[in-house]
């Protein structure tokens, strides 16, 4: 598929249906998801980073690519790649290694050593040049860590992502953002608004209900199977 075809999975969808994208952190976890019969996967960056042994944001940039090129060769599925604020790689060759490791999109956020907000129109004018770049070949998901690192005041999310939105953004990502604000993030937000749910259905459903249409897991998935593996491992010991 596409970056075109999976860009067409975000738009004229039915309200509560968005386009659900599982997160896998290696080949063998990305084949459960793809054999389950979901479109598309999106690679969440802690979890990659958890099962090569890293810190969240320490992942050495040609291990976190290395990992997503694994990823995308074990499945016949599109793959977005979380490259977190883009490893400070001028955006031609961050494009370009995206496109090598065969991604089809990508995440970027707005923050920079997982502390501190980006200026706004400063992370707009680089979205444009990463944009530029691309062309049409990557689906931007603009990540908004103001209820992460900023304000938490919905109005900030909103101006932020306008901003994105018109520097090329396909969606946008407000990370951490209460349940019950996201009425008024979709409100104001024009596109795809994407929602990071918990691994279970009953998540998935509520931000369904409250306007979400794109839902991705963040290192959820893999937190979660590694509790399934402490637990195995708990009762053989025992």
């Amino acid at each position: 598929m596409t970056a075109s075809s999976f860009r067409a999975l975000h738009h004229d969808r039915a309200p509560g249906d968005p386009l659900v994208l599982p997160g896998p952190w290696d080949a063998g976890s990305a084949r459960v998801f793809a054999d389950a019969g979901f479109p598309a996967l999106a690679t969440p960056s802690a979890g990659v980073a958890a099962s090569l042994g890293y810190e969240d944001g320490a992942t050495p940039p040609a291990e976190m690519f290395a990992a997503v090129a694994r990823i995308v060769r074990a499945v016949s599925v599109p793959v977005s790649a979380d490259v977190e604020d883009g490893y400070g790689l001028a955006p031609g060759e961050l494009v370009e290694r995206l496109l090598e490791a065969g991604a089809v999109g990508c995440n970027l956020e707005d923050s920079e050593g997982h502390a501190t907000l980006k200026d706004p129109q400063r992370h707009a004018d680089w979205l444009a040049e990463v944009r530029a770049a691309a062309g049409d070949a990557l689906v931007i998901n603009a990540r908004v860590d103001t209820f992460l690192f900023g304000s938490g005041d919905p109005a900030d999310a909103i101006a932020r992502a306008k901003l994105y939105v018109a520097a090329g953004a396909d969606c946008v990502y407000p990370l951490l953002a209460p349940t019950e604000v996201l009425p008024t993030l979709r409100e104001g937000i024009t596109g795809p608004l994407n929602m990071a749910a918990g691994p279970s259905p009953d998540s998935v459903a509520e931000l369904a209900r409250h306007g979400a249409t794109r839902i991705t897991f963040g290192p959820g998935m893999q937190r979660y199977a590694m509790g399934a593996v402490s637990d195995l491992a708990a009762n053989l010991r025992a």
